[in-house]
């Protein structure tokens, strides 16, 4: 999830476990545990695109990383905060649980979490965007509202149970949705016939009203949308796999990486003389021209007996014209 989310999450957490005792501290601590987990981004930077996404949610959202570092920042924080005398332990189930509740929420989202870390499984339920203001917003509200509270009010811990409680709703509701969006897009395939092989779901932008869906079949990948306002039956969009022409690249470790990464659903494709590889998992970005453009594209270039990965940069987006894009398909087709 996005970092305001995140950091939201890690708050009220704080004020759970320690706000009784320690006041608006217990959400600046819980605040600082539930942004750490995202700072392994920064080791991007020092590394190739693959590694980097090999790395994303992956150490740092783990139950070990938690269990490791907890115990750290817990004995710190404890020698730097002697005035309440409470002890590494208390601290230590602040940091625990909101090291740990960073990459749980995360599990929802369609990248994921590798939370059993070392062992290569990457959880992603593919239920919420990673930004989605109807979980964030009114958990913010409920979080704010808890600063306002003497840390002994009754009042300060009711809010931010309700705000806990309601966001964690939330997000028990997106997997029912989930459940009932896919029956729709299995109906929808067995009604115009299509056999399929896997099929994976996931909500669009900012909502949980619209979802996408890539089926896979022998030859093609199908993308289509539904809205729970739509009145026309389910359109699949083909895209052909293309697997013989690209037969050549898959001899490179650095294709294998990404296959791992992509967990198969992909495409390669030659676009200006130039190998693409489209990572299919985030499906696509409207473009007023119309050309299909995957969110995720990587550049692969041979390179004697090396296969150069970089990750293609984003074109530039008329915000103004997604936002009425998405406003209008979620509206009903």
């Amino acid at each position: 999830m996005d970092s305001l989310t995140q950091i939201v999450l890690g708050a009220a957490v704080g004020e759970a476990i320690l706000g009784k005792k320690v006041g608006n501290k217990a959400l600046l601590y819980g605040v600082i545990a539930g942004t750490i987990p995202d700072l392994d981004v920064l080791l991007g930077n020092f590394t190739d695109t693959v590694t980097a996404l090999e790395w994303h949610r992956g150490f740092s959202h783990s139950i070990l990383f938690c269990v490791l570092v907890a115990p750290i920042l817990g004995w710190i924080v404890n020698k730097v905060e002697k005035q309440y005398n409470l002890g590494w332990k208390p601290w230590t189930k602040l940091f625990f649980l909101g090291l740990f509740t960073h990459p749980l929420l995360d599990t929802f989202t369609s990248w994921g979490t590798q939370l059993f870390w070392p062992f290569k499984i990457r959880l992603a339920l593919n239920s919420i965007f990673v930004i989605d203001p109807f979980y964030t917003l009114p958990f913010l509200i409920f979080t704010i509202s808890v600063l306002f509270y003497k840390r002994t009010s009754k009042k300060r811990h009711r809010l931010n149970t309700i705000g806990l409680l309601m966001s964690t709703s939330y997000l028990v509701l997106t997997l029912v949705i989930k459940i009932i969006v896919e029956k729709r897009f299995k109906e929808a395939l067995e009604n115009q016939k299509i056999d399929y092989t896997q099929i994976s779901t996931r909500p669009s932008p900012l909502n949980i009203i619209l979802w996408n869906a890539n089926i896979d079949t022998p030859n093609e990948y199908l993308i289509a949308d539904y809205s729970f306002f739509d009145t026309k039956p389910i359109r699949f969009k083909p895209f052909l796999k293309q697997r013989k022409q690209s037969e050549h690249l898959l001899k490179y470790p650095n294709t294998k990486r990404l296959l791992a990464i992509s967990k198969g659903w992909y495409i390669i494709e030659k676009k200006d003389e130039n190998w693409i590889f489209n990572d299919l998992r985030f499906g696509l970005i409207p473009r007023k021209d119309d050309k299909h453009f995957f969110s995720f594209s990587y550049k692969l270039e041979e390179n004697n007996d090396k296969l150069l990965v970089t990750e293609v940069p984003k074109t530039k987006r008329d915000a103004q014209f997604l936002m009425k894009k998405l406003w209008l398909r979620i509206k009903g087709n």
